[in-house]
Formats: C-alpha cells, sequence, structure tokens
C-alpha cells in the first residue's frame, strides 16, 4: 500500500491533518513525514529548528503546553502507538479563540498535526507510544508554560473511558500544577 502526503486543513486557521508519505512492501514501510518542497508546494511555510521525541506509558496526559515567547511550531506525529491529541487555540484574534480539536494520532496510520504559533497542545496516551516533535523554534525552558488538562474553561473531553477511568491517569509533577485558563488570560499582555 503506497500513501502519498495529504493535507487538510482544520477549521483552526493554520492547524494541519496531515497524511504523511507512506510506501510498503514485504519489508515493511518507508515513511516520510516532512519536506520542505511538498510542504511549500501546498502554501505552507514550515522550517524546522529541533527534533525530539517523547517516551509515554498508557494513562499518560501531557498536559496543554505551549512557550510564552519564541512561540514553537510543532509538526507532531505518533511514531509508535496510539495518542489522542488535542490542540486548543490560544490567539485572542483568532476566529476559532479557545476552540479545541482532538485527533486520533496512530503509528499504522502516519497521520500528524501541524499546530501553528500561538496553540497549545497536549495528548492522552491509549497505548505505550513514542511522539515525534519537529519543531520550528527550539525549546526555550524559562518560556514554557501551560494549561492544567482539566481546566473547565476550556472543557476537554478527554476519551478517559480508554485508559479505565481517571484513575489510570498519570500527570509529571509540573503538570499537576499547571494554571488554569482564567489565570492564563488574567497574564495574557505578559507573552
Amino acid at each position: 500500500m503506497n500513501q502519498k502526503f495529504d493535507f487538510r486543513e482544520t477549521e483552526i486557521p493554520g492547524l494541519y491533518e496531515i497524511m504523511a508519505f507512506n510506501a510498503e512492501d514485504n519489508r515493511g514501510c518507508f515513511t516520510k513525514d516532512y519536506s520542505k518542497e511538498v510542504f511549500l508546494n501546498n502554501n505552507i511555510e514550515y522550517e524546522l529548528a529541533e527534533v525530539f521525541y517523547t517516551t509515554s506509558h498508557k494513562g499518560v496526559i501531557r498536559a496543554l503546553h505551549f512557550q510564552r515567547i519564541k512561540q514553537q511550531p510543532k509538526l507532531v506525529r505518533c511514531v509508535y502507538g496510539h495518542v489522542w491529541d488535542v490542540v486548543v487555540d490560544l490567539r485572542k484574534d483568532s476566529p476559532t479563540f479557545k476552540k479545541w480539536l482532538a485527533f486520533e494520532l496512530e503509528e499504522e496510520r502516519h497521520n500528524e498535526v501541524l499546530i501553528p504559533k500561538g496553540c497549545a497542545h497536549g495528548y492522552l496516551v491509549l497505548e505505550d507510544s513514542i511522539v515525534s516533535y519537529k519543531c520550528g523554534e527550539k525549546f526555550y525552558g524559562e518560556y514554557d508554560d501551560g494549561i492544567m488538562w482539566n481546566d473547565p474553561d476550556i472543557g476537554v473531553e478527554w476519551p478517559l473511558e480508554r485508559i479505565g477511568g481517571i484513575e489510570n491517569v498519570i500527570l509529571a509533577d509540573k503538570d499537576k500544577n499547571l494554571q488554569s485558563f482564567k489565570v492564563l488570560m488574567t497574564n495574557y499582555d505578559k507573552f
């Protein structure tokens, strides 16, 4: 089975779900999830600054993260396993400000999301997974920030039943202490 790049813009401006190039044969598969030329041919300017990976156990929620300064656009793909990926538009001037969308990112589908600057990102791990981040800006720890995963004003409807319920959620200490959306909005002019 062969699959070419396919780009689908979502209702959040600048947020794309992308099917990566994938070719399979009796040996396995070859996947290309980024090509500057292919992206440009689809009217998407995207330059890589750094690439990293996270390895997570089933039940992990990586909360709704972003950088206050030197915001980080991201091309995110689950290279092993399965995650329920969430993007929240934090751009006050956007027609979809505060809207969230979710995507099933799965190893077998070779799909990914291109997340623009000004959006928060997180995911729920549905099975042990490795997630690739191809970032358009480097990570700056001093600007790293986030919103709590279960913020009532954002209202993400996490499918916790798929991990056996809320009692199976695994959070980093950092993610247990993230701010609410309301607190973020009181400090919004600071980033």
